[in-house]
Formats: C-alpha cells, sequence, structure tokens
C-alpha cells in the first residue's frame, strides 16, 4: 500500500495534458494520411511520406538527448506543442485556400517527425519527476491507458471527412488539442533541478560543450550493461514491427480465406486489431490495481517477453475468433512489459543524464523500425507476408535468450528495484 497520493496537482495537469496532445497525435496521423492519398492516389508517394516522417525520429532524439539535459524539459514539452498547434493550423489554412501540393505535405511530415522526435525525450524525462514516490508502476499504467483511450477518436475523424469530403476541420481540431494541451503544460509546477547538476561550460562553446555531453551520455550507456541489454532487446522488437506492418496486406492477398465472414477482409482486419487496442485498456487497468512484487518484475517480464513473440509469430495462422482472442492477450502482455520497463528505466538512470538515454533508446527504436519496415516490404517481393512474420519473430525470441536472458543479472538488478 503506498504511502503517497498518485493524483498530485502536477501528475493531474500532466495526464490530461499527455492526453490532449494524444488525441491530437492520433487525429494529425489519420488526417494527414488521407490527404496524402487524395493528393498523390500513389501507394509509393505515400510511403515515401512515412519514411520523411520517420528519418527525423532517428536522428533528433540523439542530438536532442545533450541539451534536454542541461535545459528546461518542460519548456521544451509545451513550446513543441505550441509549435505543432502553429503547424497544424498553417496546414488548415493553405488546405482551405487550394494551396495545399505533395511538396508543402512532405516538409510538414519532416517537421512533424522533427517535432516528435524531441518531444518523446524531452517528455520521457520529465514525465518521472511528476511521479510522487512508490506510485511508479500505477503511474505508467495511468499513461499506457491514454493511447488506446486517444485512438478511440479516429472513427470521429473518419466520420467528419466522411460527411464535408475535406480534412480540413481535423486540421483545425488537431492545433485546437495542441494548443489546449501546451496550455495545461505549462500550469505544471514541479521545479526542474537536472540542469544543476550539468557539467560546467569550462570555457568550452556550444559545439564542443555538446560532443562532450554526447559523449558521457554514451560511456554512461556502454557502462551500464543492463541498461545496453534492455535497449538493443527493444530495438530488435521494433524491426520486428515492421513485419507486423504485413498483417493487412496479408489479410488483403489472401480474403478468400475470410470470405464466411460478413465483412471485407480489410474490415475484418481492423476488427481483429482493434482487440489489441482493448487489450492494452484492461491491462493498463490491471496495472493499476495489483501491484507486482519487485522480486517477481524480471521474471513477469522475462516470461511476457516470450509469450509476445510466440504469439507475433503464430496469428495469422490461427481462425479468427483465436486470432482476436490472440490479439487481446497481445494487449494485455504490452502494457505489462511497457508499465515494469518503462518504470524501472526511468526510476534507474540519473535525472542529469536521463534524456540522454532516453534520446538513444528512441534512436535504436525508430531506426530499427524504418530498417524493419524496409527489409519487410523487400522481403514480401519474394515470400509470404505470413512467413516473414513467422520468421521475424521467432527471430526475436532468440534476443530474448541473447540479451535478456543471458544479461538476467544486470537486467535484473534494473528490474528487480523497490521504486517506493
Amino acid at each position: 500500500m503506498t504511502q503517497n497520493k498518485l493524483w498530485t496537482y502536477d501528475f493531474t495537469v500532466i495526464t490530461i495534458g499527455s492526453f490532449i496532445s494524444m488525441v491530437g497525435s492520433t487525429l494529425a496521423s489519420f488526417s494527414i494520411s488521407l490527404v496524402v492519398l487524395d493528393y498523390t492516389g500513389s501507394t509509393f508517394l505515400y510511403m515515401l511520406f512515412h519514411v520523411c516522417y520517420q528519418l527525423p525520429m532517428v536522428v533528433m532524439p540523439l542530438l536532442a538527448g545533450p541539451y534536454l539535459d542541461r535545459m528546461s524539459r518542460k519548456k521544451m514539452i509545451y513550446t513543441l506543442d505550441y509549435a505543432s498547434a502553429g503547424l497544424f493550423a498553417l496546414m488548415y489554412l493553405l488546405l482551405q485556400s487550394g494551396w495545399m501540393n505533395y511538396a508543402l505535405l512532405l516538409c510538414g511530415s519532416v517537421a512533424l517527425g522533427a517535432i516528435n522526435g524531441v518531444y518523446t525525450v524531452a517528455y520521457d524525462s520529465f514525465y518521472p519527476n511528476l511521479i510522487s514516490p512508490g506510485n511508479a508502476q500505477r503511474a505508467y499504467s495511468v499513461s499506457s491507458m491514454l493511447w488506446p483511450i486517444a485512438a478511440m477518436t479516429t472513427p470521429v475523424a473518419a466520420a467528419i471527412y466522411d460527411l464535408l469530403g475535406s480534412a480540413g476541420p481535423v486540421f483545425a481540431a488537431n492545433a485546437a488539442c495542441f494548443f489546449a494541451a501546451a496550455c495545461f503544460e505549462r500550469r505544471i509546477r514541479h521545479q526542474e533541478t537536472h540542469m544543476d547538476h550539468a557539467p560546467p561550460a569550462n570555457g568550452l562553446g556550444t559545439l564542443r560543450r555538446f560532443r562532450r555531453d554526447f559523449r558521457e551520455g554514451m560511456t554512461y550507456i556502454r557502462g551500464e550493461r543492463g541498461l545496453l541489454m534492455i535497449a538493443l532487446y527493444f530495438s530488435v522488437i521494433s524491426f520486428c514491427g515492421g513485419a507486423d506492418s504485413l498483417r493487412l496486406p496479408y489479410f488483403r492477398a489472401n480474403a478468400g480465406l475470410y470470405a464466411a465472414w460478413p465483412v471485407a477482409a480489410v474490415t475484418l482486419y481492423a476488427i481483429v486489431s482493434n482487440f489489441d487496442v482493448v487489450g492494452r485498456l484492461i491491462g493498463g487497468a490491471i496495472q493499476y490495481r495489483v501491484r507486482i512484487p519487485a522480486r517477481r518484475k524480471f521474471a513477469i517480464a522475462l516470461a511476457v517477453y516470450a509469450a509476445t513473440n510466440l504469439l507475433g509469430a503464430g496469428m495469422l495462422y490461427l481462425p479468427i475468433p483465436l486470432m482476436a482472442a490472440a490479439c487481446f492477450v497481445n494487449g494485455v502482455l504490452g502494457v505489462t512489459s511497457y508499465t515494469i520497463r518503462t518504470a524501472a528505466t526511468q526510476a534507474y538512470v540519473p535525472d542529469k543524464v536521463r534524456a540522454r538515454f532516453n534520446g538513444t533508446f528512441q534512436m535504436l527504436n525508430s531506426l530499427g523500425g524504418i530498417a524493419g519496415g524496409l527489409a519487410a516490404g523487400a522481403l514480401a517481393e519474394f515470400f509470404p507476408e505470413r512467413e516473414i512474420i513467422l520468421a521475424a519473430f521467432l527471430g526475436a525470441l532468440g534476443t530474448v535468450y541473447l540479451f535478456i536472458y543471458r544479461g538476467r543479472e544486470d537486467v535484473k538488478r534494473i528490474y528487480n528495484r523497490d521504486m517506493a
């Protein structure tokens, strides 16, 4: 039983602001994808758009880390939300005026990718400071439930688009969401202290100071074998996520297998996939209510990693009812994995180097996702989608042994800590 209240003023404010921001991000991803398809009608240009969004997500987190260990993360968070609001307001005006084109959408994609790359590091590094002692698991369970709830706004955006025939109103809603989120985030009262522990300038210029801070961050991560094993494992999981994106093409290419169902194969895929979202909501609620004993966290995490990879490997070989059940279980387990890993690593890493660790972690994840998507797309030209997914997740299962089990003593030291 925790002695401290979770729902403090600052935690409540950051949760409300985060939820509004996530609604904006969900609407943004959906609406801008529709506009790209409307303007181009090309799958290749659509994929190029998404690659341009992802590329800054590889570079910016790594560059942002050293700066965010020296400057206010809170200020960066609300400034970037204001910037997102301005960007979507501009896109709304361009769309309404008829001046929008693919080149401008591509530039907007790069800008959004850069904003999100920096925002994620700033947010992940700032958030732990707003959690009262003993409440890390419950706090991250709340965080894990925000995205599934925000994702439920997508049908509303689709209905608006179908009714009005334009994504303009959705862009306006995006701008309003990001602006409101920034206004909430500005009201956080926490006084940041990590800047006080930054190494002195010692007469170094900005660039040389950045290089020194960057090297110190890399030295810290290399010296923490447990953190390194966790980061490498999750970069592999991101790589496998690229193969996971072949599920939709599989359903489209094998619609005959699902002809007995009264909906189109793509719709059936969407319905089945939503069981993962429901699982994440239920899993977050369980994590909020049930406290995992510190001594059992590593064992549970290890079992979860193995189980989710087995589910991912075999999911497309199951009949639809079992596939939906597997998606649900995968969602529950995914939240368990997220809560244990995030709460443990953010509590373990000192505040003064947290942004550099998070920047490196996000860079590895983004790089894995891009590489995995490109590899899966290339392999799908020659091999069946289902077999590619099977091979990818069985390979990921091997890395559970390689990184997590073989590095268990170091990973346990991070996971099996009492964070009260």
